[in-house]
């Protein structure tokens, strides 16, 4: 429901209400500040939402599965009170295989290999020793993700920053460090052919690693997927965590706005932010489109950067090099999402005999390394997947309130679909790719395109017009190596702060970037509540 607060002051003005800007708000409600978020939908939570689609149906519409969600986010703000349930997914994914020989992934990395086992002893034993691998590597990267990345310009705080870095880097041995730059660098394929020889392993740990970015599996730099779906989540702390919310995804969102709420903060809806004030080089508030303005010693920004920078300030205001890169961070986001309402769940022929909720709940159409690819080669050259790598949850096996009785909810995550097309248009490219997509879930499901009730279709421009996603990009910007850490949004900025002064970043186009993590929220809000304390932001 939509605020009715009148335009006054606050200590900080939130844009945006998708769950990293509440996280934000949160945290600096918390500690006493006077905060207000503004979101321009009728419904907070962003690309995190629970949305109807059709009669009696409600489906996550754009992000689907908890993954990494800060276990500090559910705790310190008490999410679980206000209504949060997750059930960790487990299996994480079920591969079939034209081949006969379908494999799942299982949270405990010794119940993945005894499968594996039925197809290569080999492998399953290189199982065990690369997930361990990966997992302990991905274990020196994990202090970085919560906090901002090193400042390197002098100073006191460079001290500190080089001093935490240094002490850090001693623990990483030799081996550790080669291996480590080999993961952040090689492609999928390149790092699993030398370590397994059965397609359906290397299938199985590939698919569920390139996701809403621009490769493919022979990309080189793709492995580094491998490293960021490794990092921990959860309110247990799980390495490589992934969960089913209860309620849908929105129900994140809303017990993080219920959290905010409790802590003092004002949330409106259907608020958009029409521009940034600025005066004499700082913000001072914002505009909204109806006209009013809210006065604020801080405005943050859970837009992505090139919609703050290009969207919410004047021309003048900003200039130079940051303005170009700015303008230079990839976007055109490469994926869709398909949600559908289904007379009956899908009922796949590989599953074995009477399979739980569970393993029924997931499961990934991508038949091999070189269909991924396939797949992307495509979507290089401006043309949607005419074979779809399709990344399925059916949510209703674990919460069936969903859908009416005997109903299912099955949301489909789509690759490769690029937001500009070489020929077309997605007024029309998008129910053809939907029809694509239909196919591949009817070749291991065949009861699936008979029971389709009703299917809600976002092609990039759609994430677009939805979600104000710039070109559809569901991370605020390509997670590609040069677009991380250091130079994430751009270089010289990673720190949340702009160059604007009192101006900040809090979405997932900041350090460490996208997925339902809470962790740039939470990082920027600690950002600014350290300058707040000082002269900055007098």
């Amino acid at each position: 429901m939509a605020d009715s607060g009148r335009p006054g002051s606050f200590d900080v003005v939130v844009i945006g209400g998708g769950h990293n800007g509440l996280v934000t708000a949160g945290f600096l409600a918390r500690a006493g500040l006077r905060v207000c978020v503004l979101e321009r939908r009728d419904i907070v939570g962003g690309a995190c939402v629970t949305e109807v689609i059709a009669p009696g149906f409600r489906a996550s519409t754009a992000a689907y599965i908890a993954s990494m969600m800060r276990p500090e986010v559910i705790r310190e703000l008490g999410l679980s009170k206000f209504g949060l349930k997750m059930t960790p997914c487990d299996p994480l994914l079920f591969v079939p295989s034209r081949t006969g020989r379908p494999l799942f992934m299982y949270q405990d990395a010794r119940r993945t290999a005894a499968g594996i086992e039925t197809i290569s002893r080999r492998d399953a034993r290189a199982y065990i020793e690369f997930d361990a691998e990966i997992k302990r590597l991905a274990a020196h990267l994990e202090p970085f993700f919560l906090e901002p990345p090193p400042a390197l310009n002098g100073g006191l705080a460079s001290l500190r920053d080089l001093a935490r870095l240094g002490l850090r880097m001693r623990k990483l041995s030799d081996e550790d460090a080669g291996r480590l730059m080999l993961f952040l660098t090689a492609s999928v394929a390149d790092l699993l052919d030398a370590r397994f020889e059965t397609d359906e392993v290397k299938n199985l740990i590939a698919c569920s690693n390139v996701l809403g970015a621009h490769n493919g599996p022979m990309t080189p730099c793709s492995a580094s997927g491998l490293m960021f779906h490794s990092m921990s989540g959860g309110d247990e702390l799980s390495q490589g965590y992934m969960g089913h919310v209860h309620g849908g995804m929105g129900t994140i969102s809303e017990a993080l706005a219920t959290a905010a709420r409790s802590l003092g903060a004002v949330i409106r809806t259907k608020a958009e932010v029409r521009r940034i004030l600025i005066q004499n080089g700082r913000a001072v508030g914002i505009a909204l489109a109806s006209g009013d303005e809210i006065r604020a010693r801080v405005v943050a920004s859970n837009a992505d950067p090139k919609r703050t920078f290009l969207g919410m300030i004047e021309a003048g205001q900003l200039e130079g090099r940051f303005l170009e890169d700015i303008r230079r961070i990839k976007m055109a986001g490469p994926c869709a999402k398909i949600n559908f309402a289904l007379s009956e769940g899908p009922v796949l022929t590989q599953w074995p005999k009477d399979p739980t909720p569970a393993q029924k709940s997931d499961f990934t159409v991508c038949h091999g390394l070189a269909y991924h690819e396939r797949a992307w080669d495509e979507a290089k050259h401006g043309r949607a997947s005419t074979q779809p790598y399709v990344d399925c949850v059916v949510p209703t096996h674990i919460d069936p309130t969903l859908a009416p009785p005997g109903r299912a909810v099955l949301t489909a995550f789509v690759q490769y679909a690029p937001y500009h097309l070489k020929e077309g248009s997605w007024a029309t490219e998008r129910e053809r790719l939907a029809d694509r997509v239909t196919d591949a879930i009817e070749e291991v499901a065949p009861n699936f395109k008979r029971s389709v009730m009703a299917r809600d279709i976002l092609s990039p421009v759609d994430l677009e017009s939805r979600f104000a996603l710039t070109e559809g990009n569901i991370f605020h910007g390509d997670l590609s190596l040069g677009q991380l850490f250091l130079g994430r949004p751009v270089p010289g900025w990673a720190r949340y702060r702009t160059p604007v002064r009192g101006l900040y970043l809090c979405g997932a186009g900041v350090h460490p970037g996208g997925g339902v993590t809470g962790a740039p929220g939470y990082n920027a809000s600690q950002r600014i509540l350290k300058d707040w304390k000082t002269k900055l932001l007098r």
